[in-house]
């Protein structure tokens, strides 16, 4: 690892070095800037170390593991004998580890400096990294987030939050969940295959409350069918753990049992103590206040990723990253549309999307708005994997697809042409032209526009 000289200039300093940051600096050394890239824990950051990596090899874990439970539905007579708890961590922390050794291997390539240490911001030119002073003709904030919880709920023992349950020695027997968004419900999911009782518990009426009601429904209704509880409507009172396990208490006075209680409530900007503020960074609720351009109230400072109010995803990071970079070396690129990009959670069923649900069109568009949804009981390839789900198509009338919303096995991987569809302003009839092969899940979109285009063929008009 190399680190910078007192006082060094560059064209970039870059406080963090997750997906917003190290794209920013790829991108920046790419167009013959100079960057300091500043990490104080491992370059890839929450994403690649306790994120986005190691929670979808769990959940291919958990698909292995459901596999060979339900092997007997494919003919093969299969058994599942258990989880090695070990084993599986030891196949997480491989990929995890390949992942950052080749972006480590990118970035010592680009000529990037790698500065090891707490960056704290001192102005709109200067970053300090434990006494050395970075200048920096531009300076980008991608300090990224934290896992939240909630006031006098202590993480610790058996009350964990992502981070904690990413490592955990053996698969317990009954987990709570608390908060039903993506995280919660992935390790709802995760759980459930390894073999636990889970119950999650949302505050908000319905699951994945950011999503279309339809998908909160055909969700709830899929992890009914998995034996997994939900609970919405309900506040937590208080947690009390022993030796045993973790007491729930939810208003007004019902308990629950559990051996762990997952926290999932949610992410928040890792921002205080940086001195963004002190230096003159306009901030709200700990997030930084960007314009479109995603330039802070400080001149020549930028900010990307998950400090950014709007959606906490990875690629958006990652775009917004590359965004600054080419906004910084003068190239006047597109706004990255927070609309516009692609959401996906990797439960059991999948949910994946892409623009506005049916109740947002409804009410920027009012009746000139309409969908469409194809059950997936249709599609052939769906069949032969056994699972259930569909594909809704929101549209303006006469107009433009603006909304695409996907549940079922393996939908993330559809998720591409959705945003393509979406971004690209494209007619059923545009999309209903062209072929999709057969037999995929892709399909279902083309049957999907098809039905929408007037011209059904396996689905009713």
């Amino acid at each position: 690892m190399q680190s910078a000289s007192p006082r060094q200039a560059y064209d970039l300093v870059i406080l963090g070095g997750g997906s917003g940051g190290y794209a920013c600096a790829l991108r920046a050394a790419e167009l013959g800037l100079t960057v300091a890239l500043v990490e104080r824990d491992l370059l890839g950051g929450t994403c690649l170390h306790r994120g986005c990596i190691p929670t979808k090899a769990l959940l291919h874990t958990a698909e292995v593991a459901d596999a060979a439970r339900e092997s007997h539905r494919f003919g093969v007579r299969a058994t599942l004998k258990s989880i090695d708890m070990a084993a599986v961590h030891a196949y997480k922390d491989g990929v995890v580890g390949r992942l950052h050794k080749g972006l480590q291997g990118l970035v010592g390539a680009a000529g990037i400096e790698l500065v090891s240490g707490t960056g704290t911001l001192r102005s709109a030119t200067e970053v300090e990294v434990e006494g050395r002073v970075l200048s920096g003709r531009h300076i980008v904030l991608a300090t990224g987030s934290f896992a939240r919880s909630l006031p006098d709920l202590p993480i610790g023992g058996r009350i964990v939050t992502s981070d904690e349950a990413l490592t955990l020695s053996e698969v317990p027997d009954r987990v709570v969940v608390l908060g039903g968004g993506v995280i919660g419900v992935e390790f709802a999911s995760i759980f459930a295959s390894l073999g636990s009782a889970v119950t999650v518990l949302e505050a908000l009426p319905r699951l994945v409350a950011g999503e279309d009601e339809d998908v909160s429904t055909q969700l709830h209704r899929a992890f009914r069918k998995r034996g997994i509880t939900t609970r919405t409507g309900v506040s937590l009172q208080s947690a009390e753990q022993d030796g045993e396990g973790v007491t729930i208490t939810l208003e007004p006075d019902e308990q629950l049992r559990a051996d762990v209680l997952l926290v999932a409530v949610g992410r928040g900007p890792r921002t205080e103590g940086l001195g963004f503020a002190e230096a003159g960074v306009a901030m709200e609720r700990g997030f930084v206040s960007t314009d479109a351009r995603l330039r802070t109230s400080l001149p020549g400072v930028y900010a990307v990723g998950d400090i950014v109010p709007g959606l906490q995803l990875a690629h958006r990071g990652f775009a917004q990253g590359v965004f600054v970079a080419e906004e910084i070396a003068g190239l006047e690129p597109a706004v990255v549309q927070e609309e516009g990009i692609p959401r996906v959670t990797y439960s059991d069923p999948e949910i994946a999307s892409v623009g506005l649900t049916q109740a947002q069109a409804q009410e920027r568009y009012g009746a000139a708005s309409s969908s469409y949804t194809y059950n997936l009981a249709g599609n052939g390839k769906s069949q032969i994997l056994g699972t259930a789900g569909f594909v809704k198509l929101v549209r303006v009338d006469d107009g433009p697809v603006v909304g695409v919303h996907m549940v079922g096995s393996r939908v993330s991987e559809q998720v591409g042409e959705a945003q393509l569809i979406v971004n690209w302003e494209a007619l059923p009839e545009d999309v209903a032209a062209h072929v999709h092969a057969h037999p995929t899940q892709n399909e279902a979109l083309g049957e999907a526009h098809l039905a929408l285009a007037g011209k059904p063929l396996h689905a009713h008009g």
